[in-house]
């Protein structure tokens, strides 16, 4: 298996803040890491990114969606993951392959064997060993999501902030479906209390496979 995090999850459900807790706590086990984010990653992958995220493109096709996230992920696979994998170091990223499935496939409504030929094509044999489920309250993902996009001026990214929140629910039921689909990787993590009390969630449910691969 891959020394392989991926951290899941809606808008503003916490996780830039809980990857920068893990990022620390592999490194205070000594353990070489790399941070990193889909879609975008690398200059290619960003430069799609660019697109995906920017709200005035409202007349996106969803399987234009989809594509250019299979597009940024191969990239970002090829340029970044694959690599820092290879060198023994962890990863841990911000959204993968879940993510398409979830947005997608869930939100989107888009076939589910398409996604998943996708993402084979984009990945090849790289996948997480360990994926924390940062589950929260759509309503409330997205009031956070929409206060932090404006505090730090972020608008410019907010396409998805301005979908429906029946749309956000379609996606979180998405997660939901794929943790009871995939138990043994996909770790439902309570994203609601203080951002210590998420963390110490997720060093409990990450520590054995830290001591697996400490080995």
């Amino acid at each position: 298996m891959h020394k392989f995090i991926t951290i899941e999850g809606i808008e503003g459900c916490g996780k830039t803040t809980q990857i920068m807790h893990l990022n620390d706590l592999l490194q205070r086990y000594n353990l070489p890491t790399i941070a990193t984010r889909e879609p975008g990653g690398c200059a290619i992958a960003d430069k799609i990114r660019s697109i995906l995220l920017d709200p005035t493109y409202v007349e996106m096709a969803p399987t234009t969606e989809l594509l250019l996230y299979a597009a940024a992920r191969a990239q970002h696979v090829e340029q970044v993951i694959r690599p820092a994998l290879n060198a023994g170091k962890v990863v841990i990223c911000d959204r993968f392959t879940d993510a398409t499935m979830a947005y997608q496939g869930y939100g989107r409504g888009l076939e589910r064997t398409t996604i998943e030929k996708l993402a084979q094509l984009a990945c090849g044999e790289i996948e997480p060993e360990l994926t924390l489920w940062l589950d929260l309250p759509a309503e409330i993902g997205l009031k956070r999501a929409l206060a932090r996009n404006h505090s730090q001026d972020l608008d410019a990214e907010a396409r998805f902030e301005q979908e429906s929140l029946r749309f956000h629910a379609r996606v979180q039921n998405g997660y939901a479906q794929l943790q009871l689909q995939h138990p043994q990787r996909i770790k439902r993590i309570d994203a609601s209390g203080t951002p210590a009390q998420v963390a110490q969630r997720i060093a409990d449910v990450t520590e054995p496979h830290i001591a697996t691969w400490k080995q």
